[in-house]
Parts: C-alpha cells; structure tokens; sequence
C-alpha cells in the first residue's frame, strides 16, 4: 500500500512539474488527460511539496504515527534520479532520433567543424564515464552517447569508430572487475548493463582499430610540421581538417585523447592479469595515462580560443571547447532499457573528470607498487593504509582482486599458510592434514572474508565488520571446544598429536587477537564517518581503552608463543635461564598498542571528568539515555561478548568517580608520549608508523597541556571553554581550552 501511495505522489509531483505555466500562474492539464485506474484517486501534491520545502531544512523527515525512520530508507526521494523515474522524454527511439539528426554520420560536411565535434564528443563521454564511476547508471551517463548505441554506423568515420569500440570494451572490463570483486552492492546501479551493446570483439580488434587511427593523426602532425618547418611532405598525406594553421593544434588535441584512452585500456588488462603479474607493466602505463592527461589540460587553452571564435561564449562545461557535444540524450534509453530511470543526471564537468581519473590512476599505482607480500599482516596493513586516501569503487574492486584470486592471497599462497604463518607456527605446518579440519576452513574463509570487507566503504566496511564479529568469536570458540574434545584428556602424546596441539595452542591466541583487531577497526571507523557526538566520546574512548588492552594482551601472548617455538629449535635447555631477561621483553608492536590504551583512557578519564562537572556542551540529548546511547554505539560489540564482562554498568563504575583533583589524569598521557618517544627507533625504516607515533605524541602532548591550564584554573571557573578537535590525529581527540 505505501508502494502504490508513493508511486502516485511520485507521479501526481512529476504531472504538476510538468504542467502549462502563464507568468505567476500554474495551469493544471485537464483532467481528461490524466490517465488512471479504476480505483485511483488523483490530487496535485504542488502545493504540499512546496510548502514542506519551505519548512524543512536539508536532512529533515517528515515523522508520521505510521511512518518512522526505518521507513524513510526505503521511500521514495522526489527527483532523485535514482529513485525518482519522471516522465520527462525527448525520443521515445534511437531511430527517431537518429531520423531527427540528432547523430549524423558525417557529423559535418566541414571537415575543421568535424575534428571539432569528434573532440567534443571525446571529452563529453569521458566526464559520462567519470560520472558513471561514482555510481550512476551506465544507460544515462556514457550509454546516453547515441554513437555507442550503433557503432556500426559510425564505421565510416574511423576516429570515431575506433574511439566508441575502446570505450565499449573500456566498460566492459570494468563491469567484470567490479562484478568479480562484488563491490558493486556500494552502488546498486553500477553493474546493471541494461542490455546495451557492450564490447565483445576482444581487445586485438579494438586496438588494432585506434592504433591505426593513432598512426594516421601522428602522421598528420609530422606533416604538418615539416610543412611548417619549410620541409618536403609527401602529397599522399591528406590534413585533419581545411585551415593549415589549426592542423597542429587539432593532431595534438586527438592524439593525447586517444593515447590517453589506449593507455587506460592497457592498464585494465594489465591489473587482471593473475597473481600480480601485470602490475609493473601497469604502473608504465599509468605513467603514460597521467602524461597524457597534462596534455589534454594543455590542449584546453587552443579548443576555447577556437570555440570563442566561432560562438563567443563557452557553453558546455562538460567539453575541453565549451562546445556542446553532439549526439547525447540523457533520456534516450527510457525507453530502450526498461528498468533505467529516465530523469537526466548532473554529468560531472570536464575538469572534475579529468581530475577523478588522475586520483583514480594514484590509487591503482598505489596497489601496482605494493610488494604483494605474504604476510596476512602486512596485507591488512596495506589495505588499511589504502583506504586512507578515500579511493573510489574501480580502484578498491582492482585491490580486492588482487588480494583474493581462487580463494589464495595474491592468487599464490593458500589462506591455511598465511594463517600458519600469521600465528608464528613453523613452516612445515603448512602441509598439516589439519587444514582440512572444518573448522580450520571455516577460519580461512573468514580471512578472505575479512579480506573483501576492508575494501569496500567506510560504511559498508563498518557493518559488515561488526555483524563478522560473532563469526570469529563463534570460531574460536569451536576450535577451542575442538581442541578440548581431541587432546582435554590425552595422556599418551604421539609426535603427531604433540604438532596438532602446537598448532591448535598458537591458532587460539591469534583468532582472538584477529576478533579485537577488527573490534579496534570497527571503533575507529565511527570517526571517520563522524557516527560519534561529543557526549559520546567518553563512552567510546573507554571501549577503545577496553578492546586495545585485550589486542595487546592477545598480541603479545602471541609473539611470546612464536619466539617461544622458533627459540626451542635453536637454543639448548641451559640456554634459556639465561635468556630469560629477552624473553620477557615488551616486543615494540605491543609497547606501541601500549601508547594508545594511555592515550584512549586519559581521553575516556578527562571526558569523563568534565562530564561529571556538567563541562560538557552541548549537553546531553533529550532523545536518549545515557544507557541507550551505549547499546546504540556496540549492541554488535555486546553480542560477541568483545571484550567479556563489558557492560554499560562497568562503564559507568569506572567514570563515575573522574576528577581533576588527582595526578592520574596527566599521568595517562604522560605514559603514551614517553612510549611513543621510546618505540620510534623500533620503526626508524616505517614512513608510515613514524607518522603515526608523531601524532601520538602531539595529541599526548597537547592534552597534558589543557590539563594543566584546567587545574591551574579550576574547572569551576564560568568563563573556562573546553572543546575537542582532530587536528593532530583521526581519531584521538586534542583538546582545547580557552577563557571566554
């Protein structure tokens, strides 16, 4: 019933939209043009819609008895492309508009009017294609091209033949890689093909095709150099276009557009090739697509001066000229392809295109440089460090594709050896029958899954990272009642059974350390998708503080099993008395943990503190309890018992009694800035660690300045102005204080 109620407001806005205005005045249709059921009852919902604009700011509901927020994901956004279908439509056929003219093949009888349009439909398609990236449907953004929807009538005008067939197959490739990564659920529109004519020759025939065009422009170029040059030219050469002193400028316009499109396409076959092996191949062409970038930048300044000539104003910003482009209806396949929104989308500029495929190609020279090392760690940690530069959903598909190929890590290493691995477990485990234990199994697709997850967004990511929080808990619990069952009551050991407990005894920790990595990272991403208010932060950071304390504890207990085990093959059993010290000694990835549970409770304590004296502003919601907020935030948290015995009671227990009336508060961030000080020399060769525990340390140093000035002042002074910003850190607070 509210499908039916929202499809007629949908369609009682759009025939109001479209009705016959006279100055001031809007003429309703007559009601006899109004087609509708039996059972229809028809209203113009103008004025409605008008007057809830007028009274509704941007992110605002409408809240009904029957009509909640859980609804609202679901209703229906009134012209919004992608929810909103219209009935606005200029040809209800390719054919009538190919009859109208509205493609013509020749596109001119003027050959310099021709390269200039050839141009402009160059540019147009690939601001269609950058807009079709960021989520729009492949019908209304580079399939809105009506040369595309029928190469073969463009066959006798060979640059442009050539240039619709590479950007056929172009879409085509990245349908299939955003399809096998199965990212496209982000974006629901994205794979949808429509039935549209796709390329399928393969990229021999479609290379082959621009490459020859490509020779034939570079050889015009040549010629018209040395012809400027006061040189011989060959008479069998024919120029682009008729004026002599445009010739240059137009040979360099098409030739950085079509190597630019080569290039692009050389570099998508090159990242698909399996295990990682195109990807030295890749960056050279990257290389190549960034330089032929700057060129078609530079190539703008020489196609506005000639488009100011002829019209005296720019008109497009979709094209380098400003022309507009000939042979687009964004509404052209409303018809061809039932399920596509019919409404015209914003197609993003020529200079925002332009600039999304420079940060498109950064980032997949960023996963082309990645040493594609085994370690499950450093892989985690590579993915993290990527998604920190907010790539877009073809570069995260081409990196979850890299990372997982045949359920193997780069298509090389089975997920049971970069598991073994990950835990410190010898390497003749690899080849262990107890890989085939079900449960063993069901913990390698749990890799690969958490794999595939930390590419997505950051709010997909986010969910799904905390509905695969039981998973892992569940595992682990399964592979300790496993380990229980086979070797609790064991009194006679073989060798055999002596390695299976060895390996079961050093899985456990690391599955454990794994859950409270992906807890920590589900925490944090609320900060980046600014999920958390400033009331909230006490309650988070003191989670923060919770899951660290466990991650570090887990880690730690870890690397002592694997140094234990690498030790026993080395060393003799008088050896150890003496190296009893080492042994024992804080590794720097557990003392660098260390630095964060300081800083995240010192921020949980000075919160907490200042909530206590009633310093908090603005102060707390009326919607909530405090209690609500807290299941709100880890209800997934508190379903996997992450980390045991957490409750909001605890949480209140421990911040009840917070004051500034003790030296604790400055003590907690004095400890994290001494540890970050003593563990850098441990990361001296990781750019990346080094930034980080300098951010550290200026958010430690920072606070344990705004303590001081709160305790030299007192808390209770009226005038005291306490705020929280992320200047110097992501997620760790830095606060500041000031006297109003």
């Amino acid at each position: 019933m509210m499908g039916d109620t929202k499809f007629q407001a949908s369609e009682a806005f759009a025939m109001a939209s479209n009705d016959r205005t006279d100055g001031n005045a809007t003429v309703p249709p007559p009601r006899s043009a109004i087609h509708s059921g039996d059972n229809s009852v028809w209203a113009d919902a103008s004025p409605l819609l008008h007057a809830a604009c007028q009274d509704l700011k941007e992110g605002e509901l409408i809240h009904g008895d029957n009509f909640n927020l859980y609804a609202a994901m679901s209703a229906l956004e009134i012209m919004d492309p992608k929810m909103d279908s219209g009935i606005a439509c200029k040809y209800y056929s390719l054919e009538e508009a190919i009859e109208d003219g509205a493609a013509p093949i020749p596109i001119s009888v003027d050959k310099t009017t021709d390269v200039r349009c050839t141009i402009d439909i160059m540019d147009h398609l690939l601001a269609c294609e950058a807009t079709w990236h960021k989520g729009h449907s492949l019908a209304q953004t580079v399939y809105s091209c009506l040369y595309l929807l029928q190469t073969e009538r463009t066959s006798s005008h060979a640059l442009l033949h050539s240039y619709c067939k590479v950007i056929q197959e172009t879409c085509k490739e990245v349908l299939s890689v955003v399809s096998d990564a199965r990212t496209h659920e982000e974006e629901d529109l994205f794979t949808m093909s429509y039935g549209l004519p796709l390329g399928g020759n393969g990229d021999e025939k479609c290379l082959s095709m621009l490459n020859a065009v490509e020779e034939t422009v570079s050889r015009q170029l040549r010629a018209c150099k040395a012809s400027s040059s006061k040189k011989r030219v060959s008479e069998d050469i024919e120029p682009l276009q008729n004026n002599p002193d445009l010739e240059e400028g137009y040979c360099k316009a098409l030739l950085c557009r079509l190597r630019f499109r080569k290039h692009f396409y050389h570099l998508l076959i090159s990242m698909r090739r399996p295990q990682g092996r195109g990807l030295e191949l890749g960056r050279k062409h990257i290389a190549s697509c960034i330089a032929e970038i700057d060129s078609i930048r530079k190539s703008s300044v020489f196609l506005r001066a000639r488009a100011q000539e002829i019209f005296g104003q720019n008109r497009s910003n979709t094209t380098a000229s400003g022309n507009q482009p000939i042979g687009f209806d964004a509404s052209i396949n409303c018809r061809l392809a039932a399920p596509t929104p019919p409404r015209a989308i914003e197609i993003l500029s020529w200079e925002k295109a332009l600039d999304y495929f420079v940060k498109l190609l950064q980032d997949l020279d960023h996963i082309c440089s990645y040493t594609l090392d085994p370690s499950l760690e450093a892989a985690l940690l590579f993915v993290v460090n990527f998604q920190k530069s907010q790539p877009d959903l073809v570069s995260r598909a081409h990196l979850q594709i890299l990372l997982v190929q045949g359920g193997k890590l780069y298509g090389r290493e089975p997920i049971f050896s970069v598991v073994i691995r990950a835990a410190g477990l010898p390497e003749f485990t690899k080849s262990h029958v107890i890989q085939e234990n079900e449960f063993m199994v069901q913990l390698g697709q749990l890799v690969i899954n958490l794999l595939k997850i930390l590419c997505t967004n950051a709010a997909w990511q986010r969910r799904k990272l905390g509905k695969m929080l039981q998973d892992w808990r569940v595992t682990y619990v399964q592979l300790e009642l496993a380990f229980e069952k086979e070797f609790g009551e064991t009194s006679d050991i073989s060798d055999n059974k002596h390695i299976n407990i060895t390996i079961f005894q050093q899985i456990l920790p690391w599955v454990e350390e794994q859950t409270y990595w992906i807890a920590y990272r589900f925490l944090i991403l609320g900060f980046e998708l600014e999920l958390y208010s400033v009331h909230d932060y006490c309650m988070v950071y003191w989670y923060i503080y919770a899951v660290l304390t466990k991650l570090a504890e887990k880690k730690h207990i870890r690397m002592a099993m694997s140094s234990g085990t690498a030790k026993k093959k080395t060393k003799k059993k008088r050896d150890y008395l003496k190296d009893a010290r080492t042994d024992y000694q804080i590794p720097a990835a557990v003392l660098f943990l260390q630095s964060q549970i300081y800083l995240a409770e010192g921020l949980s304590m000075m919160l907490a503190a200042l909530r206590n004296e009633h310093k908090l502003v603005p102060p707390q919601s009326p919607f909530n309890t405090e209690r609500e907020v807290f299941m709100q935030q880890f209800e997934l948290l508190q379903k996997a018992c992450l980390p045991d015995r957490v409750s909001y009671v605890t949480f209140k227990e421990s911040t009840i009694h917070a004051d500034f009336s003790t030296q604790v508060l400055s003590d907690h961030f004095k400890e994290a800035h001494r540890i970050a000080k003593d563990v850098k020399s441990s990361f001296a060769h990781d750019a990346d660690m080094m930034a980080e525990i300098r951010r550290i340390e200026q958010v430690a140093e920072h606070n344990n300045i705004a303590l001081n000035v709160i305790s030299r002042v007192g808390v209770l002074e009226p005038s005291l102005k306490i705020s929280f910003t992320f200047t110097h850190h992501p997620f760790f607070a830095t606060a500041i204080v000031k006297r109003s």
